[in-house]
């Protein structure tokens, strides 16, 4: 057994389609109902539009979409998760729109385990694995996720 300091951080935990995802608390600036997005035209297809935010404009993506999965279908469960993304030096905050918000799950560092490998091709936007109950969370690596995107 080795004396290593344990460390817990606190992790969002939401769904994607039927999977289960996470981000990192420090990440998560508020959660918002869905409501009416203003579309924008020419946008990219995982990007829904804008909304106001406490008088500023805040670009929505569906996070579905973002990740190559199918488009979110909005439900009363539907929410917007709004995240604090760094992009190079700036930080800019950024509406997900998610199937549903679950939990925040205090997770132990022996808990999370590598992404898994899949060969030549990397999973970047995971920065690791944990289960709860018999359920698998995939611990999304936010800044890596959005650092290609233009807004």
């Amino acid at each position: 057994m080795n004396n290593k300091e344990s460390i817990i951080n606190s992790y969002l935990s939401f769904k994607l389609g039927n999977e289960t995802y996470a981000a990192h608390v420090s990440k998560i600036l508020k959660i918002l109902q869905l409501s009416e997005v203003t579309k924008v035209p020419n946008a990219p297809s995982n990007m829904k539009g804008v909304i106001n935010h406490h008088g500023n404009v805040l670009p929505v993506i569906d996070l579905n979409q973002t990740l190559g999965l199918p488009e979110t279908i909005r439900t009363n469960n539907t929410c917007i998760i709004i995240l604090s993304v760094e992009q190079g030096n700036n930080i800019i905050n950024i509406g997900a729109i998610v199937d549903e918000v679950l939990n925040v799950e205090n997770v132990n560092d022996e808990q999370i385990s590598d992404p898994p490998s899949l060969g030549a091709n990397t999973l970047d936007h995971i920065v690791g694995v944990t289960k709860k109950d018999d359920t698998f969370i995939m611990i999304l690596d936010i800044d890596n996720i959005f650092k290609e995107l233009k807004i």
